[in-house]
């Protein structure tokens, strides 16, 4: 009987001691599961938030609105320097020279010219013809023809490229301009 207590409290010991052991083992896990699991409020990354996409959404719509509106304006412009290339014609053809209001009119037809480069994603860049006129006459023929085809092709080149052919035709004008008031019978720049 006394060997059937002992063995009763030995195994009774055992039972508690392994009932602990299961315990903290089951505790363990529990620890090392919360862990690895973050908690349920960032767990929901799949879900997007609604105020940032709404605020993504009207940056979208602004970005749209602005590129059309450049764009419009590069067409604008476009439009402005076939209108003052067409009278600088006119003008030429009847007098054989630019007069005061010429200049002016040829002045701004550089303006316009470097504003199209820019809109077309160029910069300053000196360019030197391969086939530059050598008299005046020469010269203002050559602008001419060059702002009507650079109008046309801004009119072309679709709001979303960047067109080398742009920016090329627009540095060609500025470097016409440039020549006609090298080459000016009078002088005027």
């Amino acid at each position: 009987m006394l060997m059937h207590g002992f063995l009763t409290s030995l195994a009774f010991r055992l039972f508690r001691h392994s009932a602990v052991f299961v315990t903290l083992l089951a505790a363990a896990a529990a620890v090392v599961s919360a862990q690895a699991s973050p908690p349920s409020s960032l767990s929901r990354t799949d879900e997007p938030d609604p105020m940032a996409s709404i605020e993504e959404g009207m940056r979208v719509k602004r970005a749209l609105r602005y590129a059309e509106k450049e764009y419009r304006e590069n067409v604008d412009r476009a439009h402005e320097l076939a209108k003052l290339g067409t009278q600088l014609s006119e003008s030429f053809q009847k007098n054989q020279e630019l007069d005061h209001e010429d200049w002016k009119k040829l002045e701004r037809l550089e303006r316009l010219a470097k504003a199209i480069r820019n809109a077309a994603g160029g910069s300053r860049s000196e360019r030197e013809l391969d086939d530059r006129p050598s008299d005046f006459a020469g010269t203002v023929k050559k602008i001419l023809e060059i702002v009507e085809s650079l109008a046309e092709r801004v009119e072309k080149t679709p709001r979303h490229v960047i067109s080398a052919a742009v920016i090329d035709q627009a540095n060609v004008l500025l470097e016409l301009i440039r020549a006609a008031r090298e080459l000016s019978p009078k002088g005027q720049a």
